[in-house]
C-alpha cells in the first residue's frame, strides 16, 4: 500500500518560470485531505491514498524576472536532484528541490528542445531539438565540466539524427547506461540506433535498425548478455537485438497489439518492459511476454515509480475529440485543457490499485524525483505525490477491514515478527467477531511468539470451541510458552473429548505414574506406542523389543531398535527373536548378524524410525479423574514444562552425516561369540545363512576350529541349494561348492566333506576331497564300481602318470564285461602298452587277469603276447652274451694275477716311461712293464713308489671300491631306489654287486 499526500507545487508552473510574482510553496504533509474510493478487484475496498490541493499560497517565489513573453517550455526530465526543462527557444532550466530556477543555459540555436534525459547516476545530460525542416540535432551535456566560453555546461558532442531525409517528428528515445548506444524512433515508423563514444566526441555512426507503417510510439534498452531493443508502434511490440549474439537478425514480433505514446516504460528494479493497453497492463522480458493485469480505460502515459506503476487515464466518452498520439504528448489547444484525465497507482505484485484521482485537466507528463512522485497537467499545474508511512498504510486497511491485504503488504516490505504479529492479532479478532473461528485461531497461531495467551484462551472457553481451544494450548507447548495451568487445562480438554490418542501422546511429556501399570495399560488397550515411548524412556530395552515384535509386529522398527543398543543388550535380543526377524527383515538382520560376528558391531547413531499412529482403543479413563484438578481462573505461572521428553530423543542426523559418524566411530569392544552359536538361528534361511557365512569367513582373525565350522556348514549349504535347483542354477551352486574345495586354506575334515558329497550326490567333492589326500586309486575304483567307463578313461589319463597300478586295474576293468570293453575300445591296446613299457606286470599276470572273465579273446592279446615273446628272447640272448664275456674277462685277470705272484718278470723295455730317453742306471722298473729313470721319479728311498702312469687309474679303482663298501651299509638308500624303480630286480642285482647283502665281517 503506498499511501501519498498529493499538494499543488505551483498554481502554474508556466508562470513561475517566467517569473510571476504569483506561485506557491509545498504545503504541510499534516493537512491531508478526504481519502476518495477506488475499484480493487474483487473486494470494492476505498483507497488508503490522500491527495491533499489546499488553494495556493499567495506568497511569491521571488528571485525571479519576468520574462511575459518566454516561450512554453516543451520538454521535462528529472535526476540528479534536479528538474530539467526544456523551452521551445532552446534554452534549458534547471530547477532545485524548492522548485527555483538554479541554472539556465542555451542548449540548442534552432528549433523546439521535445527531449531531454538525464542519464541517471551521472553528470550527463542528452537533449534533442527539433524545427521539422532539418534533421533532429542530438547535444550530449556534462552538467559538471562548465564551458570556458559561455560558461554554461560543456557540450560533449552533438549530431544530426538521421531518418533518411524524411521531416518527422521525434516520437521516442532511449540510451543505454553507458551513452554508447541510443535509439531515436520517429512518427514515420523508423528506428535509427547510434552507436559510438559520445562522451568523448569520438565520433558515432548512425544506423536505422527498424522501418514500419506504424508511428514509433516507445523505444526501451534492456541490457543484458546481448542489448536488446524494444520497440512499440500503434499495432505491435518487437524485439530488436543489436548487439551480441543474434544482432543483425530482423525484429522479432513479440505481439500483435501495440500501444500508444508515453505508454510504453521500463521497470528500472527488474529491468522488464512494462505497456499499458486500454485494456491491461502487460510485462515483457527476456523469455517475451510476462504476466498481464487487467485494467480498463483507455491509457493516456505509463511510469514506474518503486514497486508502484503510475496510470495515467482518460475518461470514456463519445464526445471527446480523438487527438493524435503526438497531439496528446505535445499539449494540444484550449480544448485540451478542460479535458479531465484520471491517475492511478497500482500494485502489480500484490494486485490492488492504491490510488485513484480524477483531474479536471490532462495531464502532460509524470517523473519521480527526492523520493516522491510528480505529475504535470497541460495548465502547467505540477502535483508532488508523498507516500505514507507503513502504520498511516496500515490503519487505513484497519479500518476498512483489509486484514490480508496488510498481511501481504506486510512480507513484502519485510516488516519485523513483532509488528507481523500484531497484523495477524487483530486480523485474529477480526474473524472471531465475525465468527468464523477456525480461521481466527489460524492467525492466533501465526502470532503466538508475541501474545499473551489468555486473552486468546478467554475468547475460546466455550465447550463448542474445544477443539480450538485444544489447538492452541498444543502450539503454546510446542513454543515452550506453556504454564503448569495451561498443561492442566489441556489434559482436562482431552479428557473431556476423550481424545484417547491426544492424551496419550501428550503423556509422553512425562508425569509421575507407575510405570508397569502404565505399560500394561497401553499394551492391553492397544496403545503400543505410548507403551514403547515409555519403555524406552526407562531404559527398558528387551520390553521395547518385546512390545515391537510381538504386540506392533513393526519388525524393522524392533531391528532398528536392537542396533542402537550395546553389544551385550543388543546381542540377546537378536538372538531372542533372530527367527522372527529374518523371516521380515532378512538383509537387514543378516547384516547385523554379520557385523557382530565379525566384531565390527557399532551401535547405530542416527535418528530412530518414527513410531506409527497409534489405534484408538479404551484408555480414557486414565485421565478421568484429572479434571477436578483444573484451577480457575487461570494464572501465569513462571515453571516451564519438562523438556525429558525432547532429551530422551536421539539426534537425527542426515544419511551422510551417519555414515560419516560410523566410521569414525571405532566398534565397541566386547567378547565375539563363535558363529557356531548363530547358526540355528538360519533355518529355512538358506540365501541368508550363505551370506553370513561367506562374510565371517572374509574376516582375517578368526581361529581355526571356527574355520572348519564355517567352511563345512558353508559347503553343506551350497549342496544343499543345490539339491533344490534345476539346470543352470544348480550347476551355478554346484560350481561354488567345487570352488570352495578348490580354495586355499580349506579347513574341513576330509569325510565330512565325502559323507555331505556322498548324501547330496556331488561326485565332484568327492574327486576333489581324494585327489586333495592323494587317494587317487579310490577315485579309480569308484568310477569303476559305479561302471563310467569315460571316467574311468579319464581318470587314468590324469593320474596314470603318478599311480602307475591304475593300468592293471584299468585291465581288469576293460576286460570286466563285454560292454565296457566296447566301451573302452582301443583303450585297452594303451594300457597293454603301457604296462609292457613300465613292466608293471609280468605277461604271465597280464594271461592270469585276461582269463579271469571270457571276455577278452586270444586276438585282441596276439601282438601284445607276440612283442613281449620276442622281447625276453633278445634279451635272454644278450644276458647270456654278457656273461660269457664276464667270464672270459675273469678268467684272464685271475690268471694274471697268478703269473704275477708266482713267476718272475724279464723287463726289456729301453726307454724312459715318462721322459722317453734311453734307459741309464739307475733304474726303476714296475710290474704293469714301465721303467723309469730314478731321477723322473723324484722318489728316492720310498719303498711304496707307485708308477706314475698307472696311479690314476688304480686310485679311481680304490675310490670306487671305498664307496662300495660305504654304501654297503646305506640300506634306506637301496630301499628308496628299489621303491622308486620300475626294474625292481635289476636294482636288486645292482645293489647286490655293490656288496650290500654281503654279511658283515667279524672283526
Amino acid at each position: 500500500m503506498a499511501g501519498l499526500y498529493q499538494a499543488p507545487i505551483a498554481a502554474n508552473l508556466v508562470s513561475s518560470i517566467r517569473g510571476a510574482p504569483s506561485t506557491t510553496s509545498p504545503p504541510s504533509s499534516n493537512t491531508p485531505s478526504a481519502i476518495p474510493t477506488f475499484a480493487f478487484t474483487n473486494s470494492g475496498a476505498s483507497s488508503t491514498l490522500a491527495p491533499t490541493a489546499p488553494e495556493p499560497s499567495t506568497k511569491a517565489s521571488g528571485g525571479l524576472s519576468q520574462e511575459s513573453k518566454s516561450p512554453e517550455f516543451s520538454s521535462i526530465a528529472s535526476g540528479s536532484e534536479n528538474i530539467f526543462l526544456g523551452s521551445s527557444d532552446g534554452q534549458i532550466r534547471i530547477l532545485s528541490s524548492s522548485f527555483k530556477v538554479i541554472r539556465t543555459f542555451h542548449a540548442h540555436d534552432s528549433g523546439s528542445i521535445t527531449h531531454i534525459k538525464q542519464i541517471t547516476g551521472t553528470s550527463l545530460l542528452i537533449t534533442i531539438s527539433e524545427d521539422l525542416s532539418n534533421d533532429p540535432v542530438l547535444k550530449v551535456w556534462a552538467l559538471d565540466k562548465p564551458d570556458k566560453k559561455t560558461g554554461g555546461p560543456k557540450c560533449l558532442s552533438s549530431l544530426n539524427v538521421s531518418n533518411g531525409r524524411k521531416q518527422f517528428p521525434v516520437s521516442a528515445l532511449a540510451t543505454l547506461d553507458n551513452v554508447s548506444q541510443l535509439a531515436v524512433g520517429f512518427a514515420n515508423g523508423s528506428v535509427t540506433v547510434i552507436r559510438g563514444d559520445l562522451i568523448n566526441d569520438r565520433g558515432a555512426k548512425q544506423r536505422t535498425v527498424f522501418e514500419s507503417e506504424e508511428p514509433i510510439t516507445g523505444v526501451e534498452f534492456r541490457e543484458g548478455p546481448t542489448t536488446t531493443l524494444y520497440l512499440a508502434t500503434t499495432g505491435r511490440i518487437l524485439t530488436l537485438t543489436i548487439s551480441g549474439r543474434g544482432q543483425g537478425q530482423p525484429a522479432k514480433n513479440l505481439e500483435d497489439n501495440g500501444c500508444g505514446l508515453g505508454c510504453m516504460t521500463v521497470d528500472s528494479d527488474s529491468g522488464d518492459i512494462v505497456v499499458a493497453r486500454d485494456d491491461a497492463i502487460c510485462y515483457y522480458g527476456v523469455n517475451g511476454r510476462g504476466p498481464s493485469y487487467a485494467y480498463e480505460g483507455p491509457k493516456q502515459l505509463v511510469r514506474t515509480f518503486g514497486d508502484l506503476v503510475a496510470l495515467v487515464t482518460q475518461p470514456r466518452t463519445d464526445a471527446a475529440p480523438k487527438a493524435s498520439l503526438l497531439r496528446k504528448f505535445i499539449g494540444g489547444g484550449a480544448e485540451d485543457r478542460y479535458r479531465s484525465s484520471t491517475f492511478a497507482l497500482l500494485d502489480t505484485d500484490l494486485k490492488y490499485v492504491a490510488h485513484t484521482e480524477m483531474l479536471p485537466s490532462q495531464i502532460r507528463t509524470v517523473f519521480a524525483e527526492w523520493g516522491d512522485l510528480f505529475l504535470l497537467t497541460i495548465d502547467g499545474k505540477l502535483f508532488r505525490y508523498h507516500e505514507k508511512s507503513l502504520n498511516q498504510k496500515l490503519e487505513i486497511l484497519y479500518q476498512r477491514d483489509l486484514y490480508v491485504l496488510a498481511i501481504n503488504l506486510a512480507q513484502k516490505i519485510g516488516v519485523d515478527t513483532a509488528q507481523r504479529n500484531v497484523i495477524l492479532r487483530r486480523y485474529g479478532d477480526y474473524l472471531h467477531k465475525k465468527g468464523d473461528y477456525d480461521t481466527a485461531m489460524q492467525q492466533y497461531l501465526k502470532a503466538i511468539d508475541n501474545t499473551e495467551p489468555s486473552q486468546v484462551i478467554r475468547k475460546f472457553l466455550d465447550s463448542q470451541r474445544i477443539n480450538n481451544l485444544i489447538e492452541y494450548l498444543e502450539e503454546l507447548h510446542e513454543h515452550d510458552k506453556a504454564t503448569v495451568d495451561h498443561t492442566t487445562l489441556l489434559l482436562n480438554c482431552y479428557a473431556k473429548l476423550k481424545d484417547t490418542d491426544k492424551l496419550e501422546a501428550f503423556i509422553k511429556s512425562g508425569t509421575n505414574f507407575d510405570l508397569e501399570t502404565a505399560i500394561a495399560m497401553c499394551r492391553q488397550g492397544g496403545y503400543h506406542d505410548q507403551a514403547v515411548f515409555l519403555s524406552k524412556k526407562h531404559g527398558e530395552h528387551d520390553r521395547v523389543v518385546d512390545i515391537l515384535i510381538e504386540d506392533s509386529k513393526r519388525y524393522d522398527e524392533a531391528l532398528d531398535y536392537i542396533h542402537r543398543r550395546e553389544p551385550d543388550v543388543a546381542y540377546s535380543n537378536l538372538m531372542r527373536y533372530a527367527r522372527v526377524l529374518l523371516e521380515n527383515c532378512p538383509d537387514d538382520t543378516t547384516q547385523l548378524f554379520i557385523e557382530y560376528y565379525i566384531g565390527q558391531y557399532r551401535p547405530k547413531k542416527d535418528a530412530p524410525v518414527a513410531p506409527t499412529q497409534a489405534t484408538p482403543g479404551g484408555a480414557a479413563s486414565a485421565v478421568q479423574n484429572l479434571a477436578s484438578f483444573i484451577p480457575l481462573p487461570y494464572r501465569q505461572a513462571t515453571a516451564t514444562p519438562s523438556s525429558a521428553a525432547q532429551d530422551n530423543q536421539p539426534l537425527a542426523l542426515s544419511t551422510e552425516e551417519a555414515a560419516a559418524a560410523a566410521k569414525a566411530d571405532p566398534p565397541r569392544e566386547y567378547k565375539v561369540p563363535k558363529p557356531r552359536t548363530a547358526f540355528s538361528s538360519f533355518v529355512d534361511h538358506p540365501e541368508q545363512f550363505i551370506v553370513f557365512l561367506e562374510a565371517c569367513l572374509n574376516e582375517a582373525d578368526i581361529n581355526e576350529t571356527d574355520k572348519v565350522d564355517l567352511h563345512t556348514t558353508l559347503f553343506e549349504i551350497y549342496l544343499d541349494v543345490a539339491g533344490n535347483k534345476t539346470g543352470h542354477e544348480k550347476q551355478k551352486w554346484e560350481v561354488k561348492a567345487k570352488t570352495l574345495l578348490d580354495g586355499q586354506d580349506i579347513s574341513m575334515d576330509a569325510s565330512n566333506v565325502l559323507l555331505l558329497s556322498h548324501l547330496s550326490d556331488f561326485r565332484d567333492g568327492t574327486v576333489l576331497v581324494r585327489e586333495q589326500q592323494g587317494l587317487r586309486f579310490d577315485i579309480f575304483r569308484s568310477y569303476a564300481s559305479a561302471g563310467d567307463t569315460a571316467s574311468v578313461i579319464k581318470a587314468l589319463r590324469k593320474y596314470g602318470p603318478e599311480e602307475p597300478q591304475l593300468y592293471p586295474a584299468a585291465l581288469a576293468y576293460f576286460t570286466s564285461s563285454p560292454k565296457i570293453l566296447q566301451e573302452a575300445g582301443s583303450e585297452l591296446d594303451v594300457v597293454l602298452k603301457k604296462i609292457d613299457e613300465d613292466g608293471l606286470m609280468a605277461p604271465l599276470q597280464v594271461i592270469q587277469t585276461l582269463s579271469t572273465n571270457a571276455t577278452a579273446t586270444m586276438g585282441m592279446v596276439k601282438k601284445y603276447l607276440s612283442e613281449t615273446i620276442e622281447r625276453e628272447r633278445k634279451e635272454i640272448s644278450n644276458n647270456r652274451r654278457l656273461i660269457e664275456s664276464y667270464r672270459g674277462e675273469t678268467d684272464a685277470k685271475r690268471k694274471e694275477m697268478e703269473e704275477l705272484s708266482t713267476k718272475s718278470a724279464v723287463f726289456q723295455t729301453r726307454r724312459c716311461s715318462a721322459c722317453g730317453g734311453s734307459l741309464d742306471l739307475p733304474t726303476v722298473h714296475f710290474l704293469c712293464k714301465h721303467s723309469f729313470h730314478q731321477r723322473c721319479l723324484n722318489q728316492v728311498g720310498d719303498a711304496n713308489v707307485e708308477c706314475p702312469k698307472c696311479a690314476p687309474t688304480n686310485n679311481n679303482i680304490r675310490a670306487f671300491r671305498k664307496a662300495q663298501e660305504e654304501s654297503a651299509d646305506r640300506h634306506d638308500m637301496f630301499l628308496d631306489t628299489l621303491q622308486r624303480s620300475r626294474d625292481k630286480f635289476g636294482t636288486i642285482s645292482e645293489f647286490f654287486g655293490r656288496g650290500v647283502m654281503t654279511a658283515p665281517a667279524s672283526e
